[in-house]
């Protein structure tokens, strides 16, 4: 095991249990996800819905800069806020109750999430994809102070072998940011 940090106080975010993530038929759909929904349901009955904070991505409207070419790309992706693609997975309605933080970029840290947590906090993250939205929340957060936690077996990448990548790049942050597993967590709780 590492040398995790005091997790009394700590904050499980859950990133992006959505539809558009977790549906095979999907563009984005992760071959993991599944496999990762038992874990972060173990992680979301450990921390309670106080102690947890559900993320969504949301295409938003800026389309200047990469995100025009971005949305060229992936024009599935191009729809209203609204539109069934973006809602959560049904196992994830209720984890939170605080509601969602919805944003429109890759990376969840920033005044949504610190709002709730503090500038500081000790985050567990979980969710989806770990090579996008996770590694995309992890770094900035960890680059402000955040102690970071990475549940690897509650995170779904978009292949095994980019989930293993964006595990082994966030890694080399410890002790900013330790990766370890969700029996783990629930141990040093």
């Amino acid at each position: 095991m590492s040398d995790l940090p005091d997790l009394s106080d700590a904050w499980l975010v859950v990133i992006d249990p959505q539809r558009i993530f977790a549906d095979s038929g999907s563009e984005w759909g992760s071959p993991m996800f599944d496999a990762a929904l038992g874990p972060i349901k173990s992680l979301r009955s450990g921390f309670g819905a106080d102690r947890t904070i559900v993320t969504r991505w949301l295409p938003g409207t800026d389309r200047d800069g990469s995100w025009g070419p971005y949305f060229e790309r992936w024009s599935f992706a191009d729809k209203p806020d609204t539109d069934p693609l973006f809602d959560l997975v049904s196992p994830a309605n209720g984890w939170s109750s605080r509601g969602t933080v919805d944003v429109s970029t890759f990376g969840k840290w920033g005044p949504g999430l610190t709002r709730l947590t503090g500038e500081a906090p000790t985050l567990v993250l979980a969710g989806a994809a770990t090579d996008c939205c996770v590694i995309s929340t992890a770094l900035p957060a960890a680059d402000a102070g955040a102690t970071v936690v990475v549940a690897a077996d509650a995170c779904a990448g978009s292949s095994e072998d980019n989930h293993a990548a964006a595990l082994q790049v966030m890694g080399l942050y410890a002790p900013q940011i330790e990766v370890v597993s969700s029996a783990e967590v629930l141990a040093a709780r």
